[in-house]
């Protein structure tokens, strides 16, 4: 989702809890991941992979110049034909452990065997942060949780949107205080969707 359209969601929203709670998020994501210099993994259930929220941190991190925002997906179904970058089984969530920021994105349930793996990961040391659909069971692995049920304004979907801009917004300024393009922009879809100025 491109930075106007950010701007547009966070316009719409902004009588709600939800752009404050996203960047509130963003900041532990970051905050967990940029001093450590890496490690992020990204999780889903096992009928939900979070392909969206992976390509978001993939273009923020490369935007923000944050490289640490890129995360390893890690799938529970692994094809011997898969490209390298989407062959990442669970068991890199075995071998996780301190410096390590795991993201588990769980609209619903979590089996027991993730469940298992997240906690051991969390006992050896990893960050763990969930965006879920209200799983006490995860939520009870994290050390952060941002939850979407079924009775709020918003879909999870569109929490993992504001999530990863606000993780991109926050990154590393510009050699010699320059604004890049993507700043300029985010400045200028703010400025247009702002409301107009009260006339007395």
């Amino acid at each position: 989702m491109d930075a106007v359209r950010v701007a547009l969601l966070r316009e719409v929203l902004s009588g709600t809890e939800w752009p404050a709670a996203a960047r509130g998020f963003a900041r532990t994501l970051r905050s967990s991941v940029v001093p450590q210099g890496g490690g992020l993994l990204l999780v889903g259930t096992e009928v939900y992979e979070p392909w969206h929220m992976a390509a978001h941190l993939v273009d923020e991190s490369t935007w923000s110049g944050l490289p640490q925002l890129r995360p390893t997906l890690v799938r529970h179904r692994v094809e011997p034909d898969d490209p390298v970058h989407l062959a990442v089984g669970l068991g890199r969530i075995e071998a996780a452990g301190r410096g390590e920021t795991l993201l588990v994105v769980a609209p619903g349930r979590a089996d027991g065997g993730l469940l298992e793996r997240v906690h051991d990961a969390r006992r050896a040391g990893a960050t763990v942060l969930s965006l879920d659909g209200g799983d006490p069971e995860v939520r009870g692995l994290a050390h952060e949780a941002l939850t979407v049920t079924g009775d709020d304004d918003v879909d999870l979907d569109t929490v993992q949107h504001l999530v990863s801009a606000a993780a991109g917004e926050n990154g590393t300024p510009s050699p010699r205080g320059r604004r890049t393009f993507r700043d300029r922009l985010s400045r200028l879809a703010d400025q247009l969707t702002a409301p107009p100025p009260a006339r007395w």
